[in-house]
């Protein structure tokens, strides 16, 4: 693993000659004969008058979607190629099995996200010698042919869930961007085929999630052809999906909120709603709608002033397909939308990884955040599983004349009402997520529900790093826990076994005054119990929790982390009104930890391997050894700080609080500027 330095935000040369135009049928390789370095995509003409951010345009994202379908196409010699790409040691999926036909399957479906917009506008677009649409077409037909390398069978009667429902799911979805490429061109024989095994897996059972739309994506396209289908199945599923919506946006995705609670919920309602709802159950069709524009007030606020995403939630390698809801207002315009601050959020998520240097191997996106980075991988997923990123590209069927194209970038709210020296808190009560921006920083936070247990589960994954971190940062990617202890933003304690063990087993409790409360209870050991307090501030956070636990034990806790992105980190410590304080500083940003009550030891640990931006990283935890005579509750106050470089640390901004008292049914905190807040754990 190398230094995965911060991406490159603008970069003069050319990586792409050339437009897509529908007129011309252009080569691909031609456009990209000019590329150097193929890990790096390159702005081609910026266009710093309409998106002084990013100086992405429509025909930039066009070029964007073509080098990612570049990349894929260059594993692909011949039109009876596969979608197979390489794999890693140590993936998810050993290196030296075969690749499954529905691994292959999951290539053609993904990628085809971004082909199919880019067919709607050059019908002729050959890439590596190959004319797209012919290769598409061929192995959609192949699918059904039970001699060839790629045919799936019907799903059988008695038969459960499996991912071939997913990608003929996703199949649906191009069918409905390109019909008159993708299924008109084919003989009626081909399409009866195509459309009984693609039936055979929408008609049939779906997992309790946003898996359901996969169904309703295929009953409903060959409803449209007018294929007979189960209706009454197909209407069951939209509204089972409906009752996953908790408000403000948000969708449960049972049992967790992630990104696919927001753009896959979304994405699928409001687009199956544009393709065939509105017409066809048009009373569904207004309610995914009215869900829709619920987003605008919250969703935006997930991301950075720069765009970039925060690290949470599994699926993470799917990376920019979060930003997929943005562009697709434009198919709900009733409502009022910045849309220069949602293109800047788009381009710049784009942007966060397309010109970051580790986010393609072999031209094809890692299995990670930037690089490849196991910790965030989960079984389900191949290589090919990252192409899932595409429908991002989904944005170009919005026409080059809308506002999302051609209204200036902005920066919405960071611009206008996030001010500086401030924090600003959005809470959604049905969903019981906390969004916090800061703008000292330009980063957005979020804290959400975790309760899985991990022991003896095959989706462990729900309890772990993805998902039970205090919170989660867009400045700050989680890191992995380390065997020794090592704990970025989560509490850890030595189990019975001798093991460290990670807080994964969260109660939301209220959000009052500011201040974000949760309870916890260690999974493999019930005795050992917290009250949790979070009180975002305009540089940081203030924690106060109670230990009220009856085991002897060890306990850690540990600031955000901090990649070394090839300048080292440099670390300090002082005294600020006899406490002590460390720090740690990256070149980027310098982050801060202030002991104020009930710890024993604080310290700087150098970590190798645990974080997704660097092979080192260097993370401050405290201590605390639990006795048993110790008295209950231990009230543990922290700070925990940020700055970005090369700005200094007054005492006054080191040391925000002035006192932390615990009384008999409060904990009374004040601040220097005269602020109080009461702390009532129930």
């Amino acid at each position: 693993m190398t230094n995965r330095l911060p991406y490159i935000r603008r970069i003069a040369g050319v990586v792409l000659a050339g437009v897509l135009c529908s007129a011309i049928s252009v080569s691909a390789q031609q456009k990209s004969s000019a590329t150097t370095n193929n890990n790096i995509f390159v702005i081609e003409k910026p266009d710093y008058e309409l998106s002084p951010h990013t100086g992405m345009t429509r025909e930039h994202w066009k070029d964007a979607a073509l080098y990612l379908l570049e990349g894929a196409f260059s594993h692909i010699q011949s039109i009876d190629d596969s979608m197979v790409f390489p794999r890693f040691p140590g993936e998810v999926r050993p290196a030296d099995k075969p690749a499954s036909v529905t691994e292959k399957l999951e290539g053609l479906s993904r990628t085809l996200f971004a082909a199919s917009v880019l067919m709607r506008e050059n019908p002729d677009l050959t890439i590596n010698n190959i004319k797209v649409a012919d290769y598409y077409r061929h192995h959609l037909v192949k699918l059904t042919q039970a001699d060839s390398n790629t045919f799936i069978p019907h799903r059988k009667k008695d038969a459960g869930t499996h991912q071939n429902l997913v990608e003929f799911g996703a199949v649906a979805i191009s069918l409905f961007v390109a019909p008159e490429i993708l299924w008109q061109p084919l003989s009626k024989e081909e399409r009866d085929a195509l459309a009984a095994v693609m039936l055979s897996w929408g008609d049939g059972p779906t997992v309790p999630s946003n898996w359901k739309f996969f169904n309703i994506y295929i009953l409903s396209f060959f409803k449209q052809q007018g294929y007979p289908v189960n209706e009454t199945l197909l209407v069951e599923y939209l509204n089972l999906s409906l009752d996953h919506y908790r408000g403000e946006g948000w969708y449960n995705d049972n049992p967790a909120y992630d990104y696919y609670s927001m753009w896959a919920f979304q994405m699928y309602g409001v687009m199956w709603a544009d393709f065939f709802g509105n017409e066809h159950y048009p009373k569904i069709a207004e309610k995914l709608v009215a869900n829709f524009r619920e987003i605008n007030d919250n969703y935006p606020y997930l991301f950075a002033r720069d765009g970039e995403m925060i690290m949470w939630g599994r699926s993470i390698a799917y990376r920019f397909a979060s930003i997929t809801p943005f562009p697709l207002m434009a198919l709900v315009d009733k409502n009022p939308v910045d849309y220069g601050w949602m293109r800047r959020i788009s381009s710049g998520n784009l942007l966060q990884f397309l010109q970051h240097p580790e986010f393609l191997q072999d031209r094809v996106p890692t299995l990670g955040f930037y690089g490849s980075f196991a910790p965030a991988v989960q079984q389900y997923s191949v290589r090919g599983s990252s192409y899932w990123s595409l429908k991002a590209f989904l944005a170009l069927l919005v026409p080059a004349d809308h506002a999302f194209w051609t209204v200036k970038e902005s920066e919405g709210a960071w611009e206008t009402s996030l001010a500086e020296n401030t924090v600003h808190n959005k809470f959604q009560p049905g969903s019981e997520i906390l969004i916090t921006n800061y703008p000292n920083i330009g980063a957005s936070e979020v804290r959400a529900w975790c309760h899985v247990k991990v022991i003896d589960n095959w989706e462990a994954f729900r309890g772990s790093e993805n998902y039970n971190r205090l919170s989660y940062n867009s400045a700050f990617p989680w890191q992995a826990d380390g065997s020794n202890g090592e704990v970025a933003m989560n509490y850890l304690v030595k189990n019975k076994q001798g093991v460290w063990e990670a807080l994964r087993l969260f109660d939301f409790k209220k959000f009052d005054n500011g201040i974000y409360y949760r309870s916890a209870v260690l999974e493999t050991d019930e005795q050992v119990a917290f009250n949790l307090a979070d009180i975002p501030l305009a540089n940081g956070i203030l924690r106060i929790d109670q230990n009220i636990s009856k085991t002897e034990t060890d306990f850690r806790l540990g600031h955000y982390a901090l990649p070394d992105n090839g300048q080292g980190i440099r670390k300090s410590s002082r005294k600020v009104n006899n406490h002590e304080v460390q720090l740690i500083d990256n070149g980027e940003y310098q982050l801060a930890l202030v002991s104020l009550s009930g710890w024993d030891k604080i310290e700087t640990l150098n970590t190798i391997g645990l974080h997704p931006a660097s092979e080192k990283s260097a993370v401050i935890n405290v201590q605390h050894r639990l006795k048993k005579s110790a008295e209950s509750p231990v009230t543990y106050a922290t700070l925990m700080l940020w700055k970005k470089s090369g700005e200094t640390w007054s005492d006054e901004e080191l040391m925000p609080v002035k006192s932390v008292n615990v009384e008999a049914k409060h904990i009374d905190v004040a601040f220097n500027d005269g602020a109080r807040k009461k702390i009532r754990f129930e």
